[in-house]
């Protein structure tokens, strides 16, 4: 049985089945959502439940009027109207599942690797900057992680992977990677990528492996020299986390963005900008009123970032977010 799922405000208007998810059935049929780990634990595609009943994975019988509706689990089991905090229309996404092969991996970070994977010959990847693809691993399980590269490059994919104690990707299969090995994906998935219609400025911020897709966005934005300012802020506990600080800062020695690191927990040594990320962000721009913001990484930073960065005066359409969160804190 299938239900209609209505978007308060707007004339648009979609079948859902009651085994399907609204997030799933949205994209379907071409209506791009906000959403991030699919797992009903990052809030991204948070949304209001109006009118209609439905049941949620993780948040159990919903019924409208509802706030704080996470549609990446929720299914319905009447007709639903509700209230995202954004949806577009796009062309239905077309994913591809494919077997790459391990071409290099490399250990920039004592707790970072990057691992990068060749398509079989002739098939490119099509994605946009920013997105995000799952290793599908022996049980059938799967693990998110963003393309670091940008869409140009479409014969492979380049992945930063966070060693997580106890993962069973980082800490245990990755280990026994050569190149050669085989790994089966599926790709593309995500929003989070460079709003095109915009000139507003744009703030990217990262923590950690969060730098991986603002890679993409910043190495496309060059590719196609895109008019619109770039400031980058990195944050990390210390520098040696930092993996990657030597591209950022020729980005910024370019003069194609201005870049901050920003470290929590520095050595003594360090005469650059310490705390949290978002507070340095803040610092720098007291009013965030004409930008735009793009934030990746640990949940606790996108979701401070959205809070303290809405009451700065940034747009709630302004806000653009990819929080990584581990399997193990899935429901």
């Amino acid at each position: 049985m299938d239900y209609q799922i209505s978007v308060a405000g707007s004339d648009i208007a979609f079948r859902c089945e009651e085994t399907e998810t609204v997030l799933d059935a949205a994209e379907r049929v071409g209506y791009a959502i906000p959403y991030s780990c699919r797992k009903g634990v990052c809030s991204t595609c948070e949304a209001g439940v109006i009118a209609g009943t439905a049941s949620s994975s993780v948040q159990g019988r919903i019924e409208g009027p509802a706030e704080q509706v996470l549609l990446c689990c929720l299914c319905p089991t009447a007709d639903l109207t509700i209230a995202p905090r954004r949806i577009e229309k796009r062309e239905p996404a077309a994913r591809k599942t494919l077997d790459m092969t391990v071409y290099r991996v490399t250990q920039p970070a004592a707790d970072v690797s990057i691992l990068q994977l060749r398509l079989p010959t002739g098939v490119r990847a099509k994605f946009r900057a920013g997105q995000y693809l799952q290793i599908e691993l022996d049980d059938g399980s799967r693990r998110n992680y963003s393309m670091a590269n940008p869409p140009h490059e479409s014969d492979s994919v380049q992945l930063h992977v966070r060693h997580v104690p106890g993962g069973r990707f980082s800490e245990g299969m990755l280990r026994g990677l050569d190149k050669g090995h085989k790994l089966r994906v599926e790709l593309p998935f995500g929003e989070f990528s460079l709003q095109e219609a915009s000139t507003k400025p744009a703030i990217l911020i990262a923590t950690g492996t969060g730098f991986a897709p603002i890679k993409s966005i910043v190495e496309d934005a060059i590719k196609r020299k895109l008019d619109r300012p770039l400031y980058l802020y990195w944050g990390a506990r210390r520098l040696e986390d930092l993996y990657l600080r030597e591209l950022a800062e020729k980005w910024a020695n370019s003069g194609r963005l201005h870049f901050v690191p920003v470290l929590s927990d520095p050595q003594r040594e360090w005469s650059g900008r310490c705390g949290f990320v978002h507070e340095a962000v803040l610092e720098d721009f007291g009013s965030l009123d004409g930008y735009q913001v793009y934030a990746c990484g640990n949940p606790s930073m996108t979701s401070a970032a959205h809070a303290t960065f809405t009451q700065a005066g940034l747009a709630e359409d302004d806000f653009f977010s990819d929080a990584f969160v581990h399997t193990d804190q899935a429901a």
